[in-house]
């Protein structure tokens, strides 16, 4: 995919550092939250991880030297770490069973909105930093290559993912909808949270930690932290076969375009592709025409 503006920092990042340690700390306290359901294990390691930045901080306060030899001074592991830590704690705060009730829809929104919104006010106005930006257009105009990824989004979401969710019976993570009211809000729910999960996991823990490590490492941190919330909403099974790519090709994606808009395209396709699916799951013979399972 064709490179926009970059998005590495001003600084070099140094190919590894002691601060993976805090920061993988709060990313797998997702996991403890998410997958195993544990809070106190989640509450200790955020602690853990953000009591070992501040001592990391403390014991590496001189300045980073980029290319053009004038030291700059390194943004706050304890700062960006903490405001992953207080979207993870608002986010475990509510069961991430798929309901589609009035209550559990506004239980859902108050929750995933707080996650992006309490650490983006911390940033702007407490912080004063403006780590956390939504950057809609990015790069600018979308190349023939992105836009021929959407199609090649739509044909991969055909083909695997009626396969996966018929044949591990994970549809049935979701309720029935077999009414036109629960079927238009499976429909609002599926793109809402997926908008979400790129306004929380690429654009505010992805760009968080993208500040402090390589590529590759934020990457695969926030996929950590994606993958989890995706296993308690019902992708389970083998579901992080299909996860764990899909999470480090939204970070990748987003390296490369820096465009909002086209992470949240991408997604929404594929998601439109998982809305059919459940219908079609839940109601045999209405849209056997469309799948091949």
């Amino acid at each position: 995919m064709p490179a926009s503006p970059s998005a590495a920092p001003v600084a070099t990042l140094p190919a590894w550092s002691w601060r993976l340690v805090p920061a993988l700390l709060v990313c797998l306290a997702a996991p403890a939250f998410f997958v195993l359901r544990i809070p106190w294990v989640g509450w200790a390691l955020l602690a853990a991880g953000l009591v070992v930045a501040i001592v990391i901080e403390r014991a590496d306060a001189a300045p980073r030297t980029p290319a053009d030899g004038e030291p700059v001074r390194p943004p706050s592991i304890v700062r960006d770490l903490s405001l992953i830590a207080v979207g993870l704690l608002i986010v475990s705060a509510i069961p991430l069973k798929a309901e589609l009730d009035n209550l559990s829809i506004l239980r859902f929104a108050v929750a995933l909105g707080g996650a992006v919104a309490v650490p983006y006010v911390i940033s702007r106005w407490a912080y004063r930093d403006y780590a956390i930006r939504f950057p809609w257009r990015g790069g600018g105009r979308w190349t023939a290559f992105q836009w021929s990824w959407l199609a090649a989004v739509l044909v991969l979401g055909w083909l695997i993912l009626p396969f996966y969710f018929i044949t591990s019976d994970v549809y049935l993570n979701w309720p029935v909808v077999d009414t036109p009211d629960l079927i238009a809000r499976l429909f609002v729910g599926v793109g809402a949270v997926g908008i979400w999960d790129e306004l929380f996991f690429i654009c505010t823990c992805f760009a968080l930690l993208r500040r402090h490590f390589p590529f590759w490492q934020a990457n695969v941190l926030q996929m950590v932290v994606f993958v989890s919330f995706l296993w308690e909403l019902g992708y389970q099974a083998w579901g992080p076969l299909l996860t764990i790519p899909f999470a480090l090709l939204m970070g990748y994606i987003f390296m490369k375009t820096r465009s909002l808009a086209y992470v949240v395209t991408v997604h929404l396709l594929f998601d439109a592709v998982v809305f059919a699916v459940l219908v079609h799951a839940h109601n045999p013979g209405v849209l056997d025409w469309l799948f091949l399972v």
